[in-house]
Order: structure tokens, then C-alpha cells, then sequence
């Protein structure tokens, strides 16, 4: 590897009014609000300040990350399926305490989203997803643009840790997550950074 410092940035995408409302959106394609592009465009300049080298841009297929790219100047960006949210099946659109009236106690991390995707698969898209992103830093550096709780599941993995150990990780809109090594060991650089 080279000597420079090989990172990868995980950016969620800007405010909605479903994500402000707290209901899972997942396959629904919902817009930013007004104030989640100025986020995104915020995010923009955090991301220019990281000094990445001539990074690969990914983004989740959704235009709430694909306009949060476009927003904050990630070039030749490219949409991949992959980076898609969590499929929360017949939970899209409620809310946690919706959901709690008929399973109390439920989580996305502890319960199973009916006709949706179970942590097991959310946990082998991650690794796919940062197998991938890995396979490019001899190179580049890479950025990620996504959502709240897969990229929570990103960082779980890349910490080495159980996929529903994702419950641990804020992940604001438009906030930058950087991942990285020490000594050959991956780790968190810095977190939910947001302006």
C-alpha cells in the first residue's frame, strides 16, 4: 500500500421529512427538504477539507443520496444498489412507536422487519459493500453516500463487530463518517461529523 492514509468516507444523506418524522424509509424515494440540501451542500465542504485522493463516489440508488452527492460536488458519482437503506417490508413509513404498539420492544437491531431484509443479509451486503470499498484504497480513497441505518451497519463491520452492534452509532443527515487504519487495524477515525 502507499503511504499515504487510505480512508473511506461514509455520508448520510440530508434531511427528509420522513426522517424528520422518524418513519423508516427504506425503497420509499422520498426528497431532502430545503433544509437538507443546505446540508448537503455543508457536507460538501467538510468533505473537501478530508484532502481525499481522486475518490471513488458510490451512492446509494435513492435520490435522497444522489441529489446529497450531487449537492455537495461529488463528481461522477455512481448509484449502486448495494448502498440502498435497510428494507424495513411492512414497517416502510411507520414509526418505532408505531411498530412497539404491536411489538413492543422492537428495533430494527433485535426484531425481524416482516417481508423485509433481516440483520444476517444487512450484514453480508456491509461486507460486500467494504470488501468492495477495500479492494480500491491501494489507489483511492473512496466515499460512500447512503443512509442512517446501513451506514450504522457499515461501521459496525468495520469496527469488526456484530451488525446489530450498529444500535451503538449516531448518524445525523448530511453527517461524514471516516474510516481508516492504525497500524494495519481498521478503525473510526471520526464520526457523525456533521456542521
Amino acid at each position: 500500500m502507499s503511504t499515504a492514509r487510505p480512508r473511506i468516507a461514509l455520508v448520510r444523506h440530508g434531511a427528509t421529512e420522513w426522517a424528520l418524522n422518524g418513519r423508516h424509509t427504506g425503497s420509499t424515494d422520498i426528497p431532502l427538504t430545503a433544509a437538507g440540501e443546505q446540508q448537503a451542500r455543508q457536507a460538501g465542504h467538510r468533505i473537501a477539507l478530508l484532502g481525499l485522493r481522486d475518490p471513488l463516489v458510490l451512492t446509494s440508488p435513492r435520490s435522497r443520496a444522489t441529489r446529497t452527492a450531487e449537492l455537495a460536488g461529488l463528481e461522477k458519482a455512481t448509484a449502486w444498489d448495494a448502498l440502498a437503506e435497510w428494507d424495513y417490508g411492512r414497517y416502510e413509513g411507520l414509526t418505532t412507536p408505531e411498530i412497539r404498539e404491536s411489538v413492543p420492544g422492537w428495533t430494527v437491531w433485535s426484531h425481524p422487519c416482516p417481508g423485509g431484509e433481516s440483520a444476517e443479509s444487512v450484514a453480508a451486503r456491509a461486507d460486500m459493500v467494504l470488501s468492495t470499498a477495500l479492494s480500491q484504497l491501494e489507489e483511492r480513497d473512496v466515499i460512500l453516500v447512503g443512509h442512517a441505518h446501513f451506514s450504522r451497519a457499515l461501521l459496525a463491520r468495520w469496527a469488526e463487530l456484530p451488525v446489530t452492534e450498529g444500535r451503538r452509532f449516531a448518524m445525523d443527515p448530511a453527517a461524514i463518517s471516516v474510516l481508516g487504519f492504525d497500524h494495519g487495524v481498521q478503525q473510526i477515525n471520526t464520526h457523525n461529523v456533521t456542521c
